[in-house]
């Protein structure tokens, strides 16, 4: 399956500075968005914490299969699975042990989405902890991968709201699961078959928060393929939007 992809980020219009990080690392066919969280730029920290370690677990595991792993094997799980997760829960442990020992750092952590294409099947693990997303454009349509783990998506699956409600909740930026808050932590993975033609967008909540998914799908949509112009595109319209947030889009597309 070869694969084209860009990345884009921005502090937006709102923020002092960017606590996003995002990984491209198509040699080992994993891509990541992480939205980094905590004051005085602890935030900033904790994603590049994310991204630098599933680069450097990947890179490491790719290039030598008798690396030893930090965690036991999940036997329910393949050995593609069990790599995503495993560079995932490294990345939590790392950031967590980071601010025990840095007073300055107490209380960072990270959302993250990960995504590794499969090198022997049409298809994407899709991991994630958080409220930053993964999407699949398909012939112009687009499906959301990943459910937000927020308290504000805990609420709509509790009880209805309508638009007006959602639009004023207090709480709408709280999320629920995170890297760092402890040693451990849950993860969401989920298997996507792709079609030739076929965009995966990872993206902060300061896309996803401030442009609808419909006008995402349509911006994927008139860029023709090229993923650059659609990632720029993408952040120019969260920032005509408002721009509140940090914004992030990482764009991999199949290509056969």
């Amino acid at each position: 399956m070869r694969l084209s992809h860009a990345g884009a980020s921005d502090v937006g219009r709102k923020r002092p500075h960017n606590e996003d990080a995002f990984l491209l690392l198509p040699e080992e066919q994993l891509w990541c968005v992480a939205d980094g969280m905590g004051g005085h730029a602890s935030g900033e920290v904790a994603a590049r914490i994310a991204v630098e370690e599933m680069a450097e677990f990947f890179s490491l595991t790719g290039r030598d299969d008798e690396a030893t792993w930090p965690y036991k094997l999940d036997p329910a799980r393949g050995p593609a699975e069990n790599r995503l997760l495993t560079g995932v829960k490294l990345a939590n442990l790392r950031i967590h042990e980071r601010a025990q020992l840095d007073p300055r750092l107490h209380g960072m952590g990270t959302t993250v989405v990960a995504a590794s294409f499969l090198r022997d099947d049409r298809a994407v693990l899709i991991a994630h902890v958080g409220d930053s997303r993964a999407y699949l454009v398909r012939q112009g349509a687009i499906q959301q991968l990943t459910e937000d783990h927020s308290l504000l998506n805990d609420y709509r699956k509790t009880r209805a709201l309508s638009p007006e409600e959602i639009e004023a909740f207090p709480h709408k930026n709280v999320i629920v699961r995170a890297l760092g808050m402890k040693p451990q932590v849950e993860i969401d993975l989920r298997r996507e078959a792709l079609v030739p033609g076929d965009v995966v967008l990872l993206c902060s909540d300061g896309l996803s928060g401030m442009v609808p998914d419909a006008r995402i799908a349509e911006i994927v949509r008139a860029a023709h393929g090229d993923l650059r112009h659609a990632a720029g595109a993408l952040v120019d319209a969260a920032n005509a939007a408002g721009g509140g947030d940090n914004v992030t889009c990482v764009l991999v597309q199949a290509l056969d």
